[in-house]
C-alpha cells in the first residue's frame, strides 16, 4: 500500500500537470487571437455597430447614393427638365420584402426623358428616408423606380417622395392593411384599388414640380451607379400611426448617406 506521502505527492504532481496545460493552452490560444488580429481576419467589434447614416460612408464607388442634399450649395437650373409619362395607374400586388414594402406596376407605363425612356417597375418604402435635406432626415422616403429595358446593366430612374408626419394619407391608406404579415409573400389586388395619382400627380406633360436632380446609385445590393435621381422638393405627408405601421413591418431600412465627391446637384 502506498504511503500516505506518497498519495500526496502524487496529487500535487497531478495539479502541477493541469495548471501547466492550463497555461500552454491559455499562450496558445493568444497566440492564435494574435495572428489572427495582424492577419486583419478578427472580427472587430466595431465593426458590428450600426453605421451612423447621417456620416459619410467609406464604400467604394464614387457616385453612391444616397446623399445629403445642401441646398445652398445647389446648380439652379433655369431650363426644367421635359417629361413624357404615359402611366397606367396599376398596381398588381403589395409585397412583404422583409427588409421593405414594395407595390409592383403593371406593364405598360414609361416616363421619357432626353430621350430616354424608362419602365415603370415599383415603388417601395424607406423609414427612415435615406435622402437628408441639410443634415436634416425625415420620418418616411418612397422610391418610384423605372428602368430601361433590353440592356444587361440597365440605367434607372427614381423618383424619391420624402414624408413628414402630419394628415392621414389616402394612398397609404390604400395598400397598408394589404401588405402580407409575414415577410417574403404578397398580397394581389385589383387594377385601380391602389392608384399613385392619390399621392403625386404623374400627367403627360410630365411635371413633377420642383425637385433636385443628380446622379447616383441603388441604395440596395449591387449598388449599381446608373441612377437619375429626382428628389422632390415638396414634402409629403402620412399620419404618425401610417409610418409606425410600415416602419413595424419593414424595420429601420436606411442606407447611411454617402460622399458627394464631384457631383453636381442640380436645383430644378
Amino acid at each position: 500500500m502506498a504511503s500516505r506521502g506518497a498519495m500526496q505527492k502524487t496529487s500535487n504532481m497531478n495539479k502541477l500537470l493541469i495548471l501547466l496545460l492550463l497555461l500552454c493552452l491559455q499562450a496558445c490560444a493568444y497566440k492564435t487571437n494574435k495572428a489572427i488580429a495582424e492577419s486583419g481576419n478578427q472580427s472587430d467589434p466595431q465593426s458590428h455597430a450600426p453605421q451612423k447614416y447621417s456620416v459619410p460612408s467609406l464604400d467604394p464607388g464614387l457616385h453612391q447614393s444616397p446623399i445629403n442634399i445642401f441646398t445652398n450649395r445647389t446648380k439652379k437650373e433655369m431650363n426644367h427638365d421635359h417629361f413624357v409619362v404615359h402611366f397606367q395607374d396599376k398596381v398588381t400586388a403589395v409585397e412583404n420584402l422583409g427588409h421593405t414594402i414594395q407595390l409592383d406596376f403593371n406593364a405598360g407605363s414609361t416616363i421619357t426623358i432626353k430621350d430616354k425612356t424608362y419602365t415603370f417597375k415599383q415603388m417601395h418604402f424607406h423609414t427612415p428616408s435615406e435622402h437628408l435635406i441639410d443634415g436634416m432626415t425625415f420620418p418616411m422616403e418612397l422610391h418610384i423606380v423605372s428602368a430601361t429595358e433590353n440592356s444587361v446593366t440597365p440605367d434607372y430612374l427614381v423618383i424619391a417622395v420624402l414624408f413628414k408626419m402630419g394628415e392621414e394619407n389616402q394612398f397609404i391608406n390604400e395598400f397598408i392593411n394589404l401588405t402580407p404579415s409575414l415577410p417574403y409573400s404578397k398580397t394581389f389586388v385589383k387594377d385601380n384599388s391602389i392608384k399613385l395619382n392619390d399621392l403625386l400627380s404623374l400627367s403627360p406633360t410630365g411635371d413633377l414640380g420642383h425637385h433636385y436632380h443628380y446622379t447616383g446609385s441603388l441604395t440596395t445590393a449591387p449598388y449599381t451607379e446608373t441612377v437619375d435621381w429626382f428628389v422632390l422638393k415638396k414634402i409629403y405627408q402620412a399620419s404618425p400611426e401610417q409610418i409606425k405601421k410600415i416602419n413595424t413591418i419593414e424595420g429601420n431600412n436606411a442606407r447611411h448617406i454617402e460622399p458627394k465627391n464631384d457631383r453636381l446637384v442640380d436645383d430644378e
